[in-house]
């Protein structure tokens, strides 16, 4: 049995939160769960916005699930999920995007794994007020980083039996600092001659991306660029709402939906567990439980399929839990 860190968050977070717990149970996942309340309404109620009971659980466990957080747009507090990022070196933001037959869309054969470097660029958050008019903001890029989230990329595509890899950056402009990450892409790229290698640009990669999005398999890039192409690659097969996503370094492991705390669904029970579901069988599948994620995998596969019991962000008119019903109906 092994013991996992769970966030509820903010917004729809604890409402899809309990959805994916309960199916989590009904799969009879071997888990046993620390839970604690994070984020904006915790820190109203208890001036914490991550109780220090809640870093303790997750240093112990080294395995978080976390769900959306909200965060300030323009002020207050620095988002939560960078803080956490930075704080246990969770170096490689992993998020699969794959079309689903039962979701339409234009592009059924998307099937895309986005590397994002998570602990620098410009999400360092270092900014300077130059004066009244101007602010300047550091983008940082290092040798130890670059290379490790590439030798990341290269290391899936090998196991995961992919075909190439693309590097994205805006080495044209940034001639140093994208130009060091190209260049330590085309330097390690030589030690993996079975997997094909390209890059791109990464304006060009998103006018690829949805022209010719069969052509992309593994891509790897800095932190900005990887934020920006991989809410891309959720537009391509239905939205965020399909976009799981995992953040691992050498020592700990967060799992989390891509998207947002939507707070203005939250409490409507509308929300779409999907991606925070799969999250969690990206979960097991890290802790070794490959089989009861496959289940829940099918389980999900075969609701979708049967387009009767949809959240509204699907076209359909379910609620948060009778999704959660029909998923767990579904479990072998």
């Amino acid at each position: 049995m092994k013991t996992i860190t769970v966030f509820k968050g903010d917004g729809i977070g604890p409402e899809i939160t309990d959805a994916v717990l309960d199916i989590l149970k009904a799969a009879k996942a071997p888990l046993e769960y620390e839970i604690f309340n994070v984020g904006a309404a915790e820190y109203e109620k208890n001036g914490a916005l991550i109780p220090d009971a809640a870093f303790a659980s997750f240093e112990k466990t080294r395995v978080l699930l976390k769900s959306p957080i909200t965060t300030p747009v323009g002020k207050g507090f620095r988002s939560l999920n960078v803080t956490l990022r930075n704080k246990y070196d969770l170096y490689a933001n992993i998020r699969p995007a794959k079309s689903n037959a039962a979701v339409p869309t234009p592009f059924p054969n998307v099937d895309i794994v986005t590397f994002r470097e998570n602990t620098e660029d410009l999400y360092i958050g270092v900014e300077y007020k130059m004066n009244d008019d101007t602010v300047q903001a550091i983008k940082l890029i290092t040798r130890k980083a670059s290379e490790r989230i590439i030798r990341a990329a290269f290391d899936y595509a090998v196991a995961n039996g992919r075909k190439k890899v693309t590097c994205v950056h805006k080495a044209n402009i940034l001639k140093m600092s994208d130009g060091m990450f190209l260049d330590i892409f085309r330097e390690i790229a030589k030690e993996y001659q079975q997997i094909e290698s390209d890059d791109k640009i990464v304006d060009n990669t998103c006018m690829q991306l949805v022209m010719y999005p069969e052509n992309f398999d593994v891509m790897v890039m800095p932190n900005l660029y990887g934020d920006i192409v991989s809410d891309l690659t959720s537009g391509l097969i239905g939205g965020l709402g399909l976009l799981p996503s995992m953040n691992v370094g050498d020592d700990f492991a967060m799992f989390e939906a891509v998207h947002g705390s939507a707070p203005d669904i939250a409490g409507k029970h509308i929300a779409n567990p999907t991606a925070f579901l799969w999250s969690a069988c990206m979960m097991l599948e890290y802790i070794g439980e490959t089989d009861v994620a496959a289940n829940i995998r099918s389980a999900v596969d075969a609701v979708l399929a049967e387009n009767q019991c949809l959240t509204p962000d699907l076209g359909g008119k379910a609620t948060t839990e009778a999704y959660r019903d029909a998923v767990i109906a579904h479990l072998k």
